[in-house]
């Protein structure tokens, strides 16, 4: 089912998987018009897509996602919203009802925005982070949409997506403006990597700092499977694809779907030497501090911080539900998605490895020139 002559809204268009589904709907789709919605929408993102725009028209809409009234301007004579735009945050250092603001509030407007204007695929993603892990570490290996897990969720990053992704399921069915029926669904990626994102960057630059060596935050036997951004995106238009026909929509509407490829699990620490070793990268044998002692001082660092509180807001690098999700097997199959969207992955390992490498590499000589001067 093809997405030829519809108008396609992106939310965080310009961010790290926005702008590959933006390209992704230029290159495969021919809509009638895309929509870049995001609070800034750089005029060099714009440039980047000419080559293959085609005759699709780029409508550009800056504002406010918690804004109702831009909401229902941008959304004027859509058929499809993918949602990707999301406040993200595993360090606490956000305000909860700013968190909550963008994450929750600019969800619920966006779909009663849908039901106002008629539109009738809405596609939300959400993250594996909604499931765990929880706090004491329980693992998931190949964890399915059918995997019963005690989740318990402590990140607000975790929570309001959790409740976003529930509003979004449960909008499924809606009554449109014009009688119609909204359909929704939601997709819940891995751990996303590619070439341009930013986590990547971050930690290239700590290991440019300790002289080329990569910190080890994760033990070895914590396996989790990463996911390509070209994959994820892949998928989204499949979900959209299957949206708009009559045959998949009853079966797609409504549900949730785990995304993951053919990366090998592996931990987060060794997935980052993967990649950098190439580069010149060495990584560290062992964690900073044992374990169970690094739980200790996450514990005394976070009493600290609330204990100073009413005088200063200090947020430490690592707390206890970080050093968890870091140090817990957490992997996830993508069969129903492959079975329900006919999600089967573009990019193989070995090409997205390339990619990824390929891309911090073009990046290393501007970070080892900022890291220098500062």
């Amino acid at each position: 089912m093809s997405l030829r002559g519809d108008v396609c809204v992106v939310t965080g268009a310009c961010g790290f998987l926005g702008k590959r589904l933006v390209r992704l709907l230029l290159e495969e789709e021919k809509a009638s018009e895309i929509r870049l919605l995001d609070r800034d929408v750089q005029t060099q993102v714009l440039e980047s897509l000419e080559d293959c725009r085609g005759e699709t028209t780029l409508s550009v809409f800056e504002g406010d996602i918690r804004d109702g009234d831009f909401l229902r301007k941008a959304l004027r004579g859509a058929s499809t919203v993918f949602h990707i735009a999301s406040l993200i945050d595993v360090t606490e250092s956000m305000e909860y009802s700013e968190m909550y603001g963008v994450n929750v509030k600019g969800t619920q407007l966006l779909l009663e925005a849908c039901i106002q204007e008629n539109v009738v695929s809405f596609i939300y993603t959400s993250t594996v982070e909604v499931m765990g892990p929880n706090p004491r570490g329980e693992p998931i290996i190949n964890g399915t949409e059918d995997t019963v897990y005690n989740t318990t969720l402590k990140f607000n990053y975790s929570k309001t997506k959790k409740e976003a992704e529930d509003r979004t399921l449960q909008a499924d069915g809606e009554t449109l403006q014009n009688g119609g029926r909204l359909s929704t669904c939601a997709l819940r990626p891995t751990y996303i990597y590619g070439d341009g994102c930013r986590f990547l960057l971050g930690h290239m630059g700590d290991g440019i700092r300790n002289k080329n060596v990569l910190f080890r935050m994760s033990v070895p036997e914590a396996h989790v499977n990463p996911v390509y951004v070209g994959n994820v995106a892949f998928a989204h238009l499949q979900a959209a694809r299957s949206l708009k026909d009559p045959q998949k929509r009853n079966a797609v509407g409504g549900r949730f779907y785990y995304l993951s490829d053919d990366t090998p699990p592996m931990s987060y620490s060794d997935f980052n030497h993967v990649l950098m070793s190439p580069l010149g990268f060495s990584i560290q044998d062992k964690l900073v501090l044992p374990l169970r002692l690094f739980y200790i001082l996450c514990f005394l660092l976070e009493a600290l911080c609330t204990i100073l509180r009413p005088f200063v807001r200090i947020v430490p690098p690592m707390n206890r539900q970080l050093l968890t999700l870091l140090n817990t097997s957490f992997t996830f199959s993508y069969e129903k998605a492959k079975e329900d969207l006919g999600y089967v992955p573009r990019y193989s390992w070995d090409e997205a490895r390339r990619r990824t490498t390929e891309w911090l590499a073009s990046q290393l000589p501007a970070e080892r020139e900022k890291i220098m001067s500062s």
